[in-house]
């Protein structure tokens, strides 16, 4: 491991991608308190950048491990670029959901696809992929169900996550990037088409 602190972030991407969880954690500690201040710097909540700091490196590890991170010799600026799309993201996503219309607009407000209705087709795919997605989760590790389901089904933090099942957010990531990962692979391998 100390031998890892002496490499760039560039060789500790590589050889992430190539399995050594280890380098990962290197280039984690070293880029986390540089990514969190930024972030926390612009939305001012220390629970808000907790959430956005771990969704910018599961999302990190994401790429990585699909072989889409281009080496540019840039590690820091690409993980703060990354920081930054997930925060403009979430203020999108806070001025839609607070968003009110006056009485003066002229503006159907049922005229919204989120409030028309699918078509029966549609709704049979969805129900087939849900089924699908069920089963997929069923077959996973323990502790790789416990995290995915506190995460997406239970929108829990990570930081909760991982006081919930008594280890480091560190873990609790890890475990969420392999449930992602096994997953995508037992579709893959059953042929099994998750998106809509």
């Amino acid at each position: 491991m100390n031998d890892l602190f002496n490499r760039t972030d560039e060789e500790l991407v590589a050889l992430y991608a190539e399995g050594n969880n280890e380098a990962f954690d290197v280039l984690l500690k070293r880029h986390q308190a540089r990514t969190f201040n930024y972030i926390f710097y612009i939305v001012k909540d220390k629970e808000l950048a907790n959430d956005i700091f771990q969704e910018t490196f599961v999302k990190a590890i994401m790429t990585i491990k699909q072989g889409r991170y281009t080496e540019n010799g840039k590690f820091p600026a690409w993980i703060s670029r990354i920081a930054h799309n997930l925060i403009i993201d979430f203020f999108r996503q806070e001025k839609a959901d607070n968003y009110i219309i006056s009485d003066n607009e002229n503006m159907d407000i049922f005229n919204r696809k989120e409030l028309s209705e699918g078509t029966v087709e549609d709704a049979l795919v969805h129900s087939q992929i849900e089924a699908d997605i069920r089963k997929l989760i069923k077959a996973l590790p323990h502790s790789q169900r416990e995290v995915l389901v506190m995460r997406y089904y239970k929108n829990m933090s990570f930081k909760e996550i991982a006081d919930r099942t008594q280890v480091s957010i560190n873990t609790a990531l890890g475990r969420m990037r392999y449930a992602i990962l096994n997953l995508r692979k037992m579709a893959e391998e059953n042929n099994i088409v998750l998106t809509f």
